[in-house]
């Protein structure tokens, strides 16, 4: 584990300053721990191409635990995206997921954890992709970073605009259904970034092994920011 970034510290030392970023308890005791590596037998057993069945396979995994919401996937070696063409590079496939993914029920709202404005926002529609985007622009400490929220419903992009504020704990979004959010059993991936690098609409996700310290600086642990007991610090 690298040393923590500079973002992190501020994160740690805020941790009184968050608003919850769903319309859920993340500490309930509704809510497990879900893990995507390739050593979960019930994923391996399952046609993920096919997102309802990769759907059904997810409630599997939430009953097994007597748990309606899941949780985890920071710094994770998923092998969950061989089912799109969209995470493969001509060198290594991208596996290691530097978000935090909330598997839930599409419509859930999802509130801005912090005074922010809207940085940018699209519908990045490539089949597993982030389906429709939020990405806000914060502050804390004079420190400028950035919350991303993918898998969302169309009609979260509806009326939004570069700049526009949103308060703390405002509703922002929905999370999505499939087909329409990208193509995923719904959750939320909400992700964190000290930098959007001149991106806008859109920021990796999944990055490759060899970029972990690299993302690990750049995207902190979103459970700073979502203090879920269920995830580590």
């Amino acid at each position: 584990m690298s040393k923590p970034s500079k973002l992190s510290e501020v994160l740690s030392r805020n941790s009184l300053a968050f608003s919850r970023v769903l319309d859920a308890d993340l500490n309930a005791d509704n809510v497990c721990r879900l893990d995507f590596t390739v050593a979960n037998q019930v994923l391996q057993k399952t046609d993920l191409r096919n997102t309802a069945s990769f759907n059904r396979a997810v409630q599997e995994m939430l009953h097994a635990q007597q748990a309606s919401i899941g949780v985890g996937g920071y710094l994770e070696n998923r092998f969950i995206y061989s089912r799109s063409a969209h995470f493969d590079t001509s060198e290594q496939s991208r596996n290691l997921h530097l978000g935090v993914d909330v598997w839930l029920d599409a419509g859930t709202a999802v509130f801005a954890p912090l005074d922010g404005t809207v940085h940018s926002f699209q519908e990045n529609a490539n089949f597993g992709d982030y389906g429709p985007t939020i990405i806000l622009q914060h502050e804390l400490e004079d420190i400028p970073f950035y919350t991303l929220y993918g898998h969302l419903t169309r009609t979260s992009l509806k009326g939004l605009a570069i700049g526009k504020p949103f308060a703390k704990g405002e509703k922002i979004a929905e999370v999505g259904p499939y087909p329409e959010n990208g193509d995923w059993p719904p959750h939320l991936h909400f992700q964190v970034m000290s930098s959007m690098e001149g991106r806008t609409g859109d920021f990796p996700g999944v990055a490759t092994l060899a970029e972990r310290d690299l993302y690990e600086q750049l995207c902190p642990n979103p459970n700073l920011i979502l203090q879920s007991r269920h995830l580590p610090l």
